[in-house]
C-alpha cells in the first residue's frame, strides 16, 4: 500500500508485542511509526527477568514469532538470556532502533475527537501525536511486592526476582525465598547448590508437572537451519501438542483434572522420597485452578540438606531475617521476593482518556472488558495487545499476540486507505463478546480457588476460556461492521 507519512502510529512497549507489531507494519509498507519504551533497552519481561535459572515454560520453537522463527535455540526451553538475545537479533535485523525512543515513558494518552488523533505525554513532559496507537505494555511488567510488616527493617540484601541484583553474591549465604510460584520453581534449584542455607516460605503448594528439558544437539540445529520445513513442522507439532493438553488445564472436569494430578503426583514421587515433605508439597485444590508450574528439579531441591521448606505463616520481617507465626526467627543474609507481578491484563497502565473525557480506568471500574481483548468502546484507534481475557492458561502467549497484531494492522490499513478519522468498536458488540466470554467461565476450572487470575469479586478478566486456535480464528480478521467508522467531514 502507498506510504502515508502523515499517519503517525505509536507503539508503546518494545517487548514481543511491540516488536512483532513493528515488523508487520514494515512488511505492510507502513513506516510512519515510533516505538516508545520506558526502559533503556528492549525486551520487556525478558529484559527484566534475569534471575538465576530464569527460562520460559513454553517450548522454544513455539515461544517465538511465527514470522521470525529461530532454528538455533540451544535447548527445548530457552533461558531468559537466550530469548533476550533472540529479540535483540530481530530488532537489529529489521533496523527497528531507527524508529525507537528508549528511556521514554508514556504517562498519559488523550484522544481528540475533532482530529481523530491521540496525544501522548511522556514523563519528561514532551507530547507526541498519533493517529493510531498499539499498546504493547505487557501484562507482566511491574513487580508485586508482598505486604509484610517490617520489610524496611531488614539489614541484609533484599531483591525481587524481576529486579535481580547480580552484584550480590549468594555463595555461602543464608537465603530466604518468599513465594513458591513460577519464578521460585526456577530460582530455588539454581541457587540451592551454592548457598549455605535456603529457607523457602510456602503459603500454598502448587501442582508441578515435569519439564523434560534437554539441549538441542548441534546437528539438529543445523538441520533446522538448513531445511526450514523441519523448523516449521517442529513448531506446528509442539503447538498442537500444547493445544491437545489444554483441556486438562482449563476445563472444569474432575476426569481431565485427574490426568493432571496423576502426572504431577508422579513427578512429585520421583523427586521427593520423604512422605512428610511430599505431603507439604501436595496441593489441595483442583489441577489448573492456579497456574500450573513446570520443572524437573524444583521439588527435588527440598531433599537437599541445606534447603528448608517453611509452611508456617510469616508474621513479619526483622533486621536479621523472617519470623514466622510459630515464633521462629529464620535468620537470613538475603531475602529473595519471588512474589510475581501485578497482573496488567485488566488494568489501565496510565491515564488513558478517550471520547467525552472518559478514562479507561472508569470504563473498567466494574471489570475490564474489550472486544477480542483488543479494542474498547469509546477509545478509538487504540489497539491493546494482551488486553482483558487474552491470557493463555496452557500455551504460548505469542499465538494470541500475533492474532491481535493482525487485527490491529487490518484496522490501521482501513483507516489509512479510506481516510477515516477513527474506528470505534460498537458498545453492543463489545458487550455481546464479553458476555459470551463470562458465560463460558462457569465451565472453566479457574473459579474453584483463589488465584492471581481473579479480580477481587472473583471474576476472571485475565484468561481466555478456550483453545488458542479458536481465539486466533475469531480475532485475527477485522470485521468492519463491528466498528463505528467516522470519516473526515
Amino acid at each position: 500500500m502507498q506510504e502515508r507519512a502523515d499517519f503517525p502510529i505509536a507503539i508503546i512497549g518494545a517487548g514481543f508485542a511491540g516488536i512483532g507489531a513493528a515488523i508487520q507494519l514494515i512488511k505492510a509498507g507502513i513506516h510512519s511509526f515510533t516505538i516508545f519504551e520506558r526502559a533503556d533497552e528492549i525486551g520487556g519481561t525478558w529484559r527484566d527477568n534475569n534471575y538465576p535459572g530464569c527460562a520460559c515454560d513454553v517450548q522454544s520453537h513455539v515461544y517465538s514469532l511465527s514470522f521470525e522463527q529461530n532454528p538455533n535455540w540451544s535447548r527445548r526451553y530457552a533461558t531468559s538470556w537466550e530469548i533476550q538475545e533472540y529479540l535483540l537479533g530481530v530488532v537489529d535485523k529489521w533496523k527497528l532502533r531507527e524508529r525507537m525512543r528508549l528511556n521514554t515513558e508514556i504517562v498519559e494518552a488523550r484522544f481528540d475527537e475533532e482530529t481523530g488523533a491521540w496525544t501522548l505525554t511522556t514523563g519528561d513532559g514532551e507530547t507526541f501525536t498519533a493517529r493510531a496507537v498499539i499498546a504493547g505494555v505487557g501484562g507482566l511488567v511491574d513487580p508485586a511486592y508482598p505486604d509484610i510488616p517490617g520489610m524496611n527493617d531488614f539489614e541484609g540484601e533484599m531483591m525481587h526476582t524481576a529486579r535481580w541484583n547480580h552484584d550480590v553474591d549468594l555463595t555461602g549465604k543464608r537465603v530466604a525465598v518468599i513465594g513458591t510460584g513460577a519464578s521460585a520453581v526456577q530460582v530455588v534449584p539454581s541457587i540451592a547448590p551454592i548457598v549455605a542455607m535456603l529457607s523457602v516460605f510456602q503459603r500454598t503448594p502448587a501442582w508441578v508437572v515435569p519439564k523434560f528439558d534437554a539441549f538441542y544437539p548441534k546437528w539438529l540445529r543445523r538441520v533446522l537451519a538448513g531445511v526450514p520445513f523441519f523448523l516449521h513442522t517442529s513448531r506446528f507439532v509442539k503447538y498442537w501438542m500444547s493445544e491437545a493438553l489444554g483441556p486438562i488445564v482449563f476445563f472444569n472436569s474432575k476426569v481431565l483434572s485427574g490426568i493432571g494430578v496423576f502426572i504431577s503426583m508422579w513427578n512429585l514421587r520421583r523427586q521427593v522420597k520423604d512422605p512428610e515433605l511430599r505431603k507439604k508439597l501436595t496441593p489441595d485444590f483442583q489441577f489448573g485452578c492456579k497456574r500450573v508450574l513446570v520443572s524437573d528439579d524444583y521439588l527435588a531441591a527440598f531433599e537437599l540438606d541445606n534447603v528448608n521448606l517453611v509452611t508456617d505463616a510469616i508474621e513479619g520481617i526483622e533486621t536479621r531475617g523472617v519470623r514466622t507465626k510459630d515464633g521462629t526467627l529464620h535468620e537470613s543474609d538475603a531475602i529473595v521476593l519471588a512474589t510475581g507481578y501485578k497482573l496488567g491484563l485488566a488494568n489501565s497502565p496510565f491515564p488513558i482518556i478517550g471520547r467525552d473525557g472518559r478514562t479507561l480506568a472508569d470504563a473498567w471500574s466494574h471489570g475490564a472488558t474489550a472486544y477480542m481483548g483488543i479494542t474498547v468502546a469509546g477509545f478509538p484507534n487504540w489497539f491493546i495487545m494482551m488486553g482483558p481475557n487474552t491470557g493463555p492458561g496452557h500455551t504460548s502467549v505469542l499465538v494470541y499476540t500475533e492474532a491481535q497484531i493482525s487485527h490491529a494492522l487490518q484496522a490501521i490499513k482501513k483507516l489509512m486507505t479510506e481516510n477515516l478519522k477513527y474506528m470505534d468498536v460498537h458498545q453492543n458488540r463489545q458487550d455481546e463478546y464479553n458476555a459470551g466470554i463470562q458465560k463460558r467461565m462457569k465451565y472453566m476450572v479457574w473459579g474453584g480457588c483463589d488465584s492471581w487470575y481473579l479480580d477481587q469479586d472473583g471474576s476472571n478478566h485475565s484468561l481466555y476460556p478456550g483453545f488458542a486456535a479458536e481465539f486466533v480464528v475469531r480475532a485475527r480478521t477485522l470485521h468492519a461492521d463491528d466498528y463505528e467508522l467516522v470519516s473526515f467531514s
